[in-house]
């Protein structure tokens, strides 16, 4: 019933953290800015510096992104996560694209950050679960110790199947913009 409660909090609004493929995540559904708002407040994050967004399936970012006719997202290898920088789409507000012009998304390989889009048939925001220039959140009890009073859910559940966070690649030149 996890991924429930997890989804009834983000329809409500809600700010969760979350497994991801290797760190812990914070987000809210990309579309409701007083939730992108207020993750960006707990986490102390620059609204410039923009958020990334994760699906479970590429069709989950229509609207979100733009992607020009002979470019697709590349299949997910659950060992190496790669989020992609993309031209944005329509939906992508600047609250949460900041100040570029194209968009970070992944395609997750986590089961929990897998089903929560699915049960939301929406991509999430994910951003790491830390206070900006901080250490990541990596076990349960430091994510509970420094997340607990300020999101409304911590979705169970283990980080994995890789380590640390997301590389960063630009989609249109695969320039690495953060290695692994």
């Amino acid at each position: 019933m996890s991924i429930d409660q997890a989804a009834a909090t983000l329809r409500r609004g809600g700010v969760i953290a979350y497994p991801t493929e290797g760190v812990f995540g914070l987000g809210c559904l990309p579309d409701n800015l007083a939730a992108v708002q207020r993750l960006l407040d707990i986490k102390q994050r620059d609204v410039a510096k923009g958020l990334i967004l994760i699906a479970s399936d590429a069709a989950q970012f229509d609207g979100w992104v733009e992607l020009p006719d002979d470019l697709a997202l590349p299949p997910i290898d659950p060992t190496r996560p790669v989020t992609w920088v993309v031209p944005a789409g329509v939906k992508a507000d600047p609250v949460v694209r900041g100040e570029h012009s194209g968009i970070a998304v992944r395609l997750t390989s986590n089961p929990a950050a897998r089903a929560i889009c699915d049960a939301v048939q929406s991509p999430i925001v994910s951003t790491s679960a830390n206070l900006s220039g901080q250490p990541v959140a990596t076990d349960h009890a430091t994510l509970r110790r420094e997340f607990a009073g300020l999101v409304d859910y911590i979705v169970p559940g283990d980080c994995g199947p890789s380590t640390g966070p997301s590389e960063i690649r630009m989609l249109t030149t695969g320039e690495v913009l953060r290695p692994h």
